[in-house]
């Protein structure tokens, strides 16, 4: 049996560029962002932080400082994450960037992956008791089948 140079060894070409983690401030979420960091550190990948403002017409109608409020939350988060990135400078080099998408997270998740050109989706497991029933936003992305998703507990 020869060897063709069409079968030589490939290095480093194949890996994910972007890959997406969804973030709310929940511990679920936070895991999941530790754990896709992990992986863009890995792959060399630029590590997306997505968090989905969410679109409340009816607390705003009321007058509730909606947009305030998931501003601050928003907010919060990337404060969070710049400490932590800068507790690990020296020892992990991630690149990353925080971006904010507006909807519902399912739809927000989807359109920040197709927008952000994503090539994997991490997210937290539900926290919530009645989405083991009706199904949380990670079953549902993976049930679109559009991307690799991974689910940290």
């Amino acid at each position: 049996m020869t060897e063709h140079a069409s079968t030589a060894f490939e290095r480093g070409t194949d890996g994910p560029k972007v890959i997406l983690a969804g973030v709310d401030g929940s511990e679920s979420s936070l895991r999941a962002a530790a754990y896709a960091a992990g992986l863009a550190r890995r792959q060399n990948a630029l590590l997306a932080l997505v968090y989905v403002q969410p679109v409340m017409a009816a607390g705003a109608a009321l007058g509730a400082p909606v947009a305030e409020a998931t501003g601050e939350v928003a907010e919060e988060i990337v404060a969070e994450i710049r400490a932590s990135a800068e507790r690990l400078k020296g020892i992990f080099e991630v690149r990353w960037r925080f971006h904010t998408f507006r909807g519902d997270p399912y739809a927000g998740l989807v359109s920040a992956a197709d927008e952000l050109k994503a090539d994997a989706v991490v997210v937290g497991a539900s926290e919530r008791a009645g989405h083991r029933l009706v199904g949380s936003v990670a079953v549902r992305l993976v049930k679109a089948g559009r991307w690799p998703v991974t689910v940290v507990p």
